[in-house]
């Protein structure tokens, strides 16, 4: 996983804020809710503690306690206990489930306070007895080995009630909730997650279209533009800056273009004549003088800048996609055992191995590659070592046609290895011309194989050779 992608960012850092508020808010909820259900309890606690003043008898007691769970909304599983303690602070009434980890004596501010002894009045006896109202104690939750039990007392002038409700109930709705939550959460998160994806990727498309259009900026991509209409407002700017530099590239390019084009169509004439005035002079020359051999340096001075002119032309026809072929049908493998015979005349020292399958046929044009396979095998002569060795490979694989030409060299180093198809690259870096050449063969040879829909590569070697393959489309 690449967290250098800013969308993955933009879907990661949403889906963690968007989990922190959840979470939250889950915690939040989930405490308001047994907050509201203690509070709803207590409010019940309350009224069956101010009801617990009727009872007298040890029956009315079992009578009320069987009625509690109706009163609290609970089933009859959760335990509801219940303690009474009379005015001679003995207890009156205890339910078999009350814990005597309960503490309740200090919820009550005060002990019931006993009957005053009797009075008499005009003969009459009269009982009188302190009317107080009654305390009502705050409610807590106590934990003992039995669970949580919520628990509330109250105080009567003749008795004192606590009332203890077990909290398992809530517990497990507690519970249930939390589980809920547990569930819900992790898969709002991989909705939330899949969401911002998918938003930041329609976020992201402008940019794609810049990054295709920027892919397509080739010599046959410049005129391409990104499109505005349905672009979001925040990429306007950048995709006219875009599209103008984009505008900028092809008029410079077509100037550069034309310019080559038109100055080396211009330069094709002068020089043709130049050239034959040489050749004519030169046959007017008295032989072996110096000025026969002065006409004869210029002419080949001449005859090779024509060939400059000539490849210059062919280039800057390819980089404007205007090389026009014309496409018959092509049979390599006669083509490459014609050129070896030129091998055995120009290189006699040199081994030469073939291994060239026959009826190997394309549709191309035949001058176009004759040129290529020229100067492949070319540099193949002019940079072999003495009494090295060329490789002629020629095979049909799928639906193309690959021809390898291998020789013995010197090593190629690894920084001109990635510019030996640049235009002026030549393996003579002093130019010095001990070796003939201008540095364009290569890169207009590959130029040819591109507009055959081809290809020419330099190809991974072995120290001490070096090995070209075309590839032409059958």
């Amino acid at each position: 996983m690449n967290f250098r992608s800013f969308r993955l960012r933009i879907a990661i850092l949403s889906a963690a804020l968007a989990g922190s508020v959840l979470v939250g808010f889950g915690v939040i909820s989930w405490w308001l809710i047994y907050d509201a259900k203690v509070s709803r309890l207590d409010v019940e606690l309350e009224n069956q503690l101010m009801r617990s003043t009727r009872p007298r008898s040890q029956l009315d007691w079992e009578s009320y306690q069987t009625s509690l769970p109706l009163a609290f909304g609970t089933d009859s599983q959760t335990p509801i206990a219940i303690r009474v303690i009379g005015v001679d602070e003995n207890i009156a009434y205890q339910s078999s489930n009350w814990s005597t980890e309960l503490n309740v004596e200090r919820l009550v501010p005060f002990r019931p306070q006993p009957i005053l002894p009797p009075v008499r009045i005009f003969d009459r006896t009269i009982r009188l007895s302190r009317r107080e109202p009654p305390k009502l104690s705050q409610f807590v939750t106590q934990r003992t080995s039995t669970g949580a039990w919520r628990v509330g007392a109250i105080a009567f002038a003749r008795r004192e009630v606590a009332i203890a409700i077990n909290l398992n109930g809530i517990d497990r709705e507690m519970a249930t909730i939390r589980n809920v939550f547990w569930i819900s959460i992790p898969v709002l998160l991989l909705l939330i997650l899949g969401g911002a994806w998918v938003l930041s990727g329609s976020v992201m498309r402008s940019i794609r279209q810049l990054t295709v259009a920027i892919e397509q900026v080739t010599v046959k991509g410049l005129d391409r533009r990104v499109p505005i209409g349905s672009t979001d407002v925040e990429f306007f700017e950048l995709i006219e800056v875009f599209n103008q530099m984009l505008e900028r590239l092809e008029r410079s390019f077509k100037q550069a273009s034309r310019f080559s084009a038109d100055a080396a169509h211009e330069l094709k004439t002068p020089l043709a004549i130049l050239q034959g005035e040489l050749e004519r002079t030169l046959q007017q020359a008295e032989p072996g003088s110096e000025v026969q051999q002065s006409l004869s340096s210029l002419l080949d001075e001449v005859r090779r800048l024509s060939g400059i002119v000539r490849k210059l032309l062919l280039l800057s026809l390819a980089d404007a996609g205007q090389m026009s072929l014309h496409r018959v049908d092509v049979n390599l493998s006669k083509l490459l055992l014609e050129m070896m015979e030129d091998i055995d005349l120009l290189a006699p020292d040199l081994e030469v191995k073939t291994e060239v399958k026959s009826g190997l046929r394309v549709q191309g044009d035949r001058d176009l590659l004759v040129q290529v396979l020229q100067n492949l095998i070319g540099n193949a002569i002019k940079y072999n070592l003495p009494d090295g060795w060329i490789e002629i490979k020629a095979d049909r694989q799928g639906k193309n046609v690959f021809v390898t030409i291998s020789n013995s060299s010197k090593d190629i180093p690894e920084c001109d290895r990635d510019r030996i198809f640049d235009r002026f690259q030549r393996g003579d870096p002093a130019r010095n011309r001990k070796v003939e050449g201008t540095g364009l063969g290569l890169s207009l040879a590959r130029e040819i194989a591109r507009a055959h829909n081809g290809e020419l590569t330099l190809d991974s070697t072995p120290s001490g050779q070096t090995a070209f393959t075309l590839s032409l489309p059958i």
